[in-house]
């Protein structure tokens, strides 16, 4: 496969030459060739440590290259680039924590830059709304510009971050994971945001581990692993499986869930469980070694239920049955004793301490298994504990003393994954588990997975990419407006329909 040229014949509006950084004894960046033109929505892929993140920082300003790396925006050589000097020349990024104030209303984060590196000033009130309201005009959004951003959704408080770029003058936008937290819905509303953006002439470097809508969005795909540039390629001429290949240098192949009898030991049932706003009437039954699939638009009702089985959301009517026997769970702690554990969909905020240590991480769960004489931590136990999470994992990590943001997402989430192994539970939930993690990472985790099913764990795997539910779940639930349908034989279905299931432009027949 040959390198695509740039779609037109000019000029780039950005391009780095002999890109390196080193970290000490890694080489982070190989002598990286890289550029985009005005008005091109151009696609950036790799695995966790490809180098990314590493020429992200480089042309914003974050971190100095090594000698002999060469950045030009609109032609003129950048020397001693800043974060602000980066967005004095229009290269702005929105990242995936969005960096807006939530206190603020709408108008003033849009207007923000006004204020900024210019010490203390008044707030010109009419300035501030009047700019607000010229930007979301021309781009014809409905957005409440007195409103807090904190009482806005994921999507809405995204499109405010690119209004505020947008007002800013942005002649590049990076997009780092945009649409990680958001619905399908709201992705493609997006997805014609970004377009009308390169209609303008602004340049659109979209980030993202999710490889369909790289494909759906890019102009053109630049491709890192290792550090190194593997190639830039027209999007058109690329397919899932092509880019895998060329992001790892195997052959990645997606498949169906592993032969599979239904097992016939029940492990956790549902009877007309409701939450009133949030959940109704949800009945499900989960087996012994099954990977249940659980798949819905964000909104859908989907987390809310995982919280209810796991006694953080106790629900308002319905039971719920472990083993045949009616049970309680209003607490984790009940969960907990009674066979459940939960790997939540936030593992950042909610699964990991991250300024604690990885070996800390793994033995939180269940701390029985630690004590030593007397009741104190042993900290032969814990150390112990933590380096056969790391070694059945197969986590790539230093040992088991740093912190737990030092690793990878896909290494966190098996982290995440070993502290519940390790109490012995009868059922995990999986609440989108490879969430923001590379393709190989993802492998790594579906193998986990599988394990976990073939050791007799019952499996309920919720997400909101078909492929995952596809590849993994012999049977799947469809939730929609807090409402479960089904459960389907996976094996009949493909992308295309069970997408329109989730859109209800199907009949939802079993």
């Amino acid at each position: 496969m040959v390198s695509a040229q740039p779609r037109r014949d000019e000029a780039p509006v950005m391009s780095v030459r002999n890109a390196n950084k080193h970290y000490g004894g890694v080489h982070a960046l190989r002598a990286v060739e890289f550029e985009m033109v005005a008005g091109e929505v151009h696609c950036l892929v790799g695995e966790n440590g490809s180098g990314k993140s590493t020429l992200v920082k480089i042309v914003t300003g974050v971190v100095r290259p090594d000698e002999g790396t060469e950045v030009f925006v609109s032609g003129a050589k950048l020397t001693h680039l800043t974060p602000y000097a980066a967005l004095q020349h229009g290269i702005h990024v929105v990242h995936q924590d969005l960096s807006l104030f939530p206190n603020l209303s709408v108008a003033e984060n849009i207007a923000s830059h006004k204020y900024a590196g210019h010490g203390l000033r008044l707030v010109g009130w009419r300035e501030t709304n009047e700019l607000a309201r010229k930007v979301v005009n021309e781009l014809d959004i409905d957005l409440d510009l007195q409103k807090a951003v904190r009482e806005l959704s994921v999507a809405d408080q995204q499109l405010v971050a690119i209004c505020r770029s947008i007002a800013s003058e942005a002649v590049i936008l990076i997009m780092d994971e945009p649409t990680a937290a958001l619905t399908h819905f709201e992705t493609q509303r997006l997805f014609s945001f970004l377009r009308q953006l390169a209609e303008r002439g602004v340049s659109v470097l979209f980030i993202s581990h999710r490889l369909d809508e790289v494909l759906e969005i890019g102009e053109r795909v630049t491709i890192l692993r290792d550090g190194a540039k593997v190639g830039t390629y027209a999007a058109e001429e690329l397919n899932r499986n092509e880019i895998v290949r060329l992001m790892t240098g195997k052959e990645v192949t997606s498949g169906r869930p592993r032969d599979y009898t239904r097992p016939e030991v029940e492990v956790l049932r549902t009877d007309g469980l409701t939450r009133h706003g949030q959940y109704e009437d949800v009945s499900l039954e989960l087996r012994s070694g099954e990977i249940l699939g659980l798949i819905g638009p964000r909104g859908a009702g989907r987390t809310e239920l995982a919280l209810s089985l796991f006694g953080l959301n106790p629900p308002d009517a319905g039971r719920i049955y472990v083993e045949g026997k009616p049970v309680e769970v209003r607490t984790n702690r009940d969960a907990i004793r009674l066979g459940i554990g939960y790997l939540p969909e936030n593992r950042l905020r909610e699964g990991l301490v991250l300024d604690q240590s990885i070996e800390n991480n793994t033995v939180i769960t269940d701390l029985a298994q630690i004590l030593g004489r007397w009741r104190f931590t042993d900290p032969a136990k814990r150390s112990k504990l933590a380096e056969s999470v790391i070694n059945d994992f197969h986590v790539v990590a230093p040992g088991v003393k740093p912190r737990a943001r030092a690793l990878s997402g896909g290494n966190q989430q098996k982290i995440v994954l070993g502290k519940w192994v390790r109490t012995s539970p009868k059922c995990l939930i999986l609440d989108s588990p490879t969430n923001g993690v590379d393709v190989g990472a993802k492998g790594g985790i579906r193998q986990v997975i599988d394990q976990l099913a073939e050791d007799g764990i019952a499996v309920l795997l919720i997400s909101d990419e078909e492929s995952e539910i596809l590849e993994n779940c012999p049977r799947t639930l469809i939730m929609r407006d807090g409402r479960i349908h089904g459960p389907y034989e996976t094996a009949e279905l493909d992308e295309e329909r069970l997408r329109a299931m989730i859109r209800h432009e199907q009949e939802l027949a079993v």
